[in-house]
């Protein structure tokens, strides 16, 4: 249990390097003649907010959507609440009241855009012809794909009004500054909630193949419009974006750093793996599984003790019927592919506190969980083939529970080997 109290540290460490209160305050813009309008979406924009009002010095309004439960208390920017990963029509209003609260500014105006990681649900604005249900569709599509982030962000601006800069488009000729809070592997700003206020390299040609290419499903609608030329988002080269600038003020980098910071002030040194991984949480469980046993049986590549880090996004193509998100999938493989292997511990979980739709930030393992399982009646194998990490940790005890953190910049794995 001590290894697993010091993992915990690392996870709080990390998500706490990730706060955007001091953050917000380091890359204030310079103030405009005219008025400054703040908007945003994502998990952690409501802290952005708040962080942003506290330190803004002249007056300001806006609207920020955040997920529910996510809220956080404003005095001058409005804050709303809205559904995630699926979008409802609570998002669909708050993308109809963003559009409108930017229209008919002035080149003296200035435009804050506080975005982090979940916007792209939460803020649904589906093209002429679309329904919320049609989004709510290729949303659910991308979700079960098992497509990395940036080709669900890619896919998804194809069919919105929000989204690949249009927001910054509606708000010309008023200078726009975006402010991210980074949840996508390689911290590229405009993946971040589909770049409402940024436009997404890629067009509608790359979107047809790749939909293609991971066989969606797409409702009629929308697989109309994306065979046409129709909503075409706005070149990066457009002039609208000219004034424009974006800066990155926390991501997964800075996390595992710190959280490798801790360990070595506890005796334990750290390697960093990657802040960018990618694929098949069952599949990164694997490789991250033979790397541990290498150090527990040959001492290398890095001599014990040591403490794995990596960040990134995972993704989960949906076989069964059961619940969990990435944390929970890459944790229950990585349990299989360690079971009986001793003085290995290990931690994954969402730095936004919620792995996926349930109500864990993710979960622990080490070298007994996978016959823990088995003695709770649970067949690891089986819950993995039907994608229930969340069933089989619930019935050992071994979620990992913080509630919503007020940041977002994705997955923390750790793996301690002594």
């Amino acid at each position: 249990m001590m290894d697993r109290a010091l993992l915990h540290k690392l996870f709080v460490e990390a998500v706490a390097k990730a706060q955007p209160a001091l953050a917000v305050e380091r890359h204030l813009p310079e103030p405009p003649i005219g008025r400054t309008i703040v908007i945003g979406a994502g998990k952690a924009s409501a802290q952005m907010a708040r962080a942003f009002e506290r330190a803004w010095p002249g007056a300001i309004e806006g609207l920020i959507v955040t997920r529910y439960g996510y809220g956080e208390a404003c005095q001058r920017i409005e804050v709303v609440e809205a559904a995630h990963p699926v979008p409802d029509a609570a998002g669909l209003a708050a993308a109809e009241r963003l559009k409108a609260l930017v229209s008919g500014l002035t080149e003296d105006d200035l435009v804050v855009a506080l975005i982090s990681g979940g916007g792209s649900s939460l803020l649904p604005a589906p093209a002429r012809g679309l329904t919320l249900e049609d989004e709510q569709a290729v949303n659910r599509a991308l979700l079960a794909s098992g497509a990395p982030i940036g080709v669900m962000n890619l896919i998804r601006n194809q069919f919105s009004t929000i989204k690949g800069g249009r927001l910054a488009a509606l708000a010309a000729p008023a200078r726009v500054v975006t402010l991210v809070v980074s949840d996508v592997p390689g911290d590229d700003p405009a993946l971040v909630a589909s770049g409402p206020t940024l436009p997404l390299r890629g067009g509608r040609a790359e979107a047809r193949r790749l939909a293609a290419l991971y066989r969606l499903e797409l409702p009629e609608a929308a697989a109309r419009l994306l065979a046409s030329d129709e909503n075409l988002p706005p070149e990066a080269t457009d002039p609208v974006f000219s004034r424009n600038r974006v800066a990155t003020i926390a991501s997964a980098a800075l996390s595992l750093e710190a959280a490798a910071a801790m360990a070595r002030a506890h005796g334990v040194e750290a390697a960093i793996l990657s802040d960018a991984i990618e694929g098949e949480a069952r599949d990164v469980a694997q490789v991250h599984a033979a790397i541990a046993r290498e150090i527990v049986q040959r001492n290398r590549p890095f001599p014990r003790p040591v403490v794995l880090l990596s960040g990134g996004e995972t993704t989960v193509t949906l076989r069964g019927s059961g619940r969990g998100g990435r944390n929970g999938e890459f944790l229950l493989a990585l349990a299989i592919a360690l079971d009986g292997v001793e003085g290995v511990t290990a931690l994954a979980g969402d730095t936004d506190g919620i792995d996926g739709s349930e109500d864990n930030a993710g979960a622990y393992v080490d070298g007994t969980s996978a016959q823990r399982l088995r003695e709770a009646g649970i067949d690891p194998l089986a819950a993995l083939a039907d994608n229930d990490a969340y069933g089989a940790f619930e019935a050992i005890g071994d979620l990992l529970m913080s509630g919503p953190t007020g940041t977002n910049v994705n997955d923390f794995r750790a793996i301690l080997i002594r």
